[in-house]
C-alpha cells in the first residue's frame, strides 16, 4: 500500500530515539541491525533541515546505579551508563550543532523509556512551535514506542519511522506488537520516499 506523502515544514521535528552504541552490534544491549538506521535517519535529518524543521536526538544516559540494570534488580544488562563509550552516538550519526540533545533515564529510580519522561522536550517543541514528530531509532518496542505515545497523549501528531527504526525482540513479535500499539493510539506509518519538501 502506497502511504500518503507528507509535506514537512518548520514545524516539524525529527526525534532520533537512542542510536547509541550500547544498542549497535557489539554494544552492551545490542539491537538486530541496530546501525542499519544510521543512514536512513542521516538521510530524514538532511530533508528537516532543508524544510527549517527541528532535529532533536534522545540518549539513554544512566547512572551506573540504574535500577534498570539486572544487578539493580532490573531486566538489562549495564548500558549506556553516563559519559562511557557505550552512552555515545553510533558511529556516522550525524548531529547538526542546531539539534536538540535530549538525556533521559537520568534518576537512578525511574526507567523512562520516553523522551519525553522526566526531560524538557515538550517545552522545547512547544517553544519551537512544533507540531508534527517524525520518530525513529532504537529500539521499536520500548523507547521509539513510548516516545511516540507521549507524543500523541501531548496532542503532536506523530509518525512512526518504519524505515528507519528496529526492535529488540525480547520476545518474538514485540516489534510487531508495538508497532500495532502505536498505530491503535493514532500514529502513522511513513518511510522517507513518502517526505516531500
Amino acid at each position: 500500500m502506497n502511504q500518503m506523502p507528507l509535506k514537512i515544514d518548520s514545524a516539524t521535528a525529527l526525534i532520533v530515539v537512542d542510536v547509541q552504541n550500547d544498542f549497535c552490534p557489539g554494544g552492551a544491549l545490542p539491537v538486530p541491525g541496530g546501525d542499519e538506521v544510521v543512514p536512513v535517519l542521516n538521510a530524514y535529518g538532511e530533508k528537516i533541515r532543508l524544510a527549517g524543521g527541528v532535529s532533536v536526538f534522545t540518549r539513554d544516559w544512566h547512572p551506573r546505579n540504574h535500577n534498570s540494570f539486572r544487578e539493580n534488580g532490573g531486566i538489562w544488562p549495564v548500558h549506556c551508563v553516563q559519559n562511557t563509550p557505550g552512552a555515545a552516538f553510533c558511529p556516522g550519526l550525524i548531529f547538526p550543532g542546531t539539534a536538540v540533545l535530549v538525556s533521559k533515564a537520568t534518576d537512578p529510580q525511574k526507567e523512562a523509556y520516553s523522551g519525553f519522561e522526566g526531560t524538557d522536550l515538550q517545552t522545547h517543541l512547544v517553544r519551537l512551535g512544533v507540531k508534527t514528530l517524525l520518530v525513529g531509532g532504537l529500539a521499536t518496542d520500548y523507547c521509539v514506542k513510548n516516545t511516540v505515545l507521549d507524543g500523541l497523549k501531548l496532542g503532536f501528531s506523530v509518525y512512526f519511522l518504519e524505515d528507519a527504526s528496529r526492535a529488540v525482540n525480547a520476545k518474538p513479535g514485540d516489534g510487531n506488537r508495538a508497532v500495532e500499539i502505536m498505530l491503535r493510539a493514532g500514529a502513522q506509518k511513513l518511510t522517507l520516499a513518502a517526505v516531500r519538501l
